[in-house]
């Protein structure tokens, strides 16, 4: 019999490329992949704990899930089946509660989608051991795959859950992030992803993050090399240098500041000061002209009072962010930050998150505005909702252009315009306008987009 499986990925790029992983691993199986979870035999849910709100949309989605079709096999998988197994034991119909050292054994654990009397919890604490991965994620609707290189992380910031919800920091086998990379470039993907939990930390058998750069930027076909979000603590003189050549590295880092008080940052157990931090983003902006910079900043950490708010919101003002992602605190359980006295109010957290989403805006309209009349390499991915081309430049600005010519998965060189239809309060809509002057005559297919097609006929 031939089943079919769906999934259901909350939370961060990592889990992304962990379901993508599922994918290949169940469609080996002879599964078929569907889109809605109410039409499978199994449904698997790559959870997330980052926030309260996010454990309560895990448990919101598996209910929704349960009651649409009460004969799915449902497992509800990693960070959130990590940590709240006693939560999650509540849901009635709820079949496997898988946590992280063991999720990407889904199949072994699962040998066929039935329904249980009760949840089988599996769940064991992560080993400090080097990993590998025994397949290749699977993208059939995105030009760019995410490649992990590395899991877990031993920070311990005081208001972060993820070192328990996913363990010690451990780096996968150099070989067989190699051996991943290149299936995904014959799968056609141009652009890989390099993620992590803290992959400036990666380090398998003295072979570091450059060295994997190193490697991804010597495969044939491959035109573009990401990195996902990095500790500015842990981000080496060779990653700068290799942005500043005509290479695949992509001038862009996102680097999470969190906060701009020095106080704030010290009860965060953040290992820099505000300062340190502008002195690395002032270096590599003077190394890298084109560098496109994003960052996360966390509203409402305990203690931070009026000062400490307007110094973060200053030391944002001031720095060429492209991309400012804001987080309201949400004091989580096991973690240092749970309890500590001088709370903020929700309402208050609410104000100063709601200043940061405008801030957030007009820092990237800034950005994109001044990208205006540049040549910038595009790798077009998708048409977006008024019809455009849409892709990223290296420097990961956003360009639509219009055209009837399907552009998906080419390389094409844009005349930045400005901003196309910008939006007063949603920065995370916003698309830069341009004209396209050259692209590629012929595109790399999509393997396995076109493998998701052939099935669906």
């Amino acid at each position: 019999m031939a089943y079919t499986f769906a999934l259901e990925t909350l939370g961060c790029r990592l889990n992304q490329a962990e379901s993508a992983v599922f994918a290949r691993q169940f469609i080996g199986r002879g599964y078929r992949l569907v889109e809605d979870s109410a039409d499978a035999d199994l449904c698997i849910i790559n959870t997330c704990t980052l926030t309260h709100q996010a454990t309560s949309k895990c448990r919101r989605l598996i209910r929704s899930i349960i009651r649409r079709n009460p004969d799915v096999c449902v497992a509800a998988v990693g960070c959130y089946s990590q940590v709240g197994v006693e939560e999650l034991q509540t849901i009635p119909g709820l079949d496997y509660i898988i946590g992280t050292a063991d999720k990407m054994r889904l199949p072994e654990i699962i040998p066929t989608p039935a329904k249980r009397k009760e949840p089988l919890v599996v769940k064991q604490r992560a080993a400090r051991e080097r990993f590998t991965i025994d397949s290749t994620g699977y993208y059939p609707l995105h030009t760019r795959a995410n490649l992990k290189i590395q899991e877990g992380c031993d920070f311990v910031c005081s208001y972060c859950i993820v070192p328990k919800s996913r363990g010690p920091a451990r780096s996968r086998d150099f070989e067989d992030i190699s051996r991943e990379a290149r299936a995904l470039v014959s799968d056609g993907h141009r652009e890989l992803i390099i993620t992590g939990v803290n992959v400036g930390t990666y380090n398998d058998q003295d072979r570091t993050l450059v060295d994997v750069v190193d490697a991804l930027e010597a495969i044939d076909g491959l035109e573009r090399v990401r990195l996902s979000s990095i500790e500015p603590t842990t981000i080496d003189d060779g990653i700068i240098d290799r942005m500043t050549r005509d290479g695949k590295l992509s001038p862009y880092l996102h680097v999470p500041l969190q906060s701009g008080d020095d106080g704030v940052l010290e009860r965060m157990r953040r290992k820099y000061t505000s300062t340190e931090f502008v002195e690395f983003i002032d270096f590599a902006r003077s190394r890298i002209p084109d560098l496109g910079l994003g960052t996360d900043v966390i509203v409402g950490f305990p203690g931070e009072d009026e000062e400490a708010f307007e110094r973060t919101c200053r030391l944002v003002e001031e720095i060429p962010f492209t991309n400012v992602h804001v987080f309201s605190f949400s004091a989580r359980e096991r973690t240092g930050a749970h309890g500590l006295p001088d709370q903020i109010p929700g309402e208050v957290i609410a104000e100063r998150s709601k200043k940061f989403h405008k801030i957030a805006h007009t820092k990237k309209s800034e950005f994109y505005n001044g990208q205006k009349n540049r040549l910038l390499q595009i790798l077009f991915e998708e048409r977006d909702d008024e019809g455009r081309w849409v892709g990223f430049s290296g420097n990961y600005v956003k360009v639509g252009v219009e055209g009837s010519r399907d552009l998906s998965n080419r390389m094409g060189i844009v005349r930045v315009k400005g901003i196309a239809n910008p939006s007063e309060t949603d920065h995370k809509r916003l698309v830069a306008s341009g004209d396209l002057l050259e692209v590629e005559e012929t595109a790399i297919p999509l393997v396995a987009r076109e493998a998701s097609l052939d099935q669906a006929s």
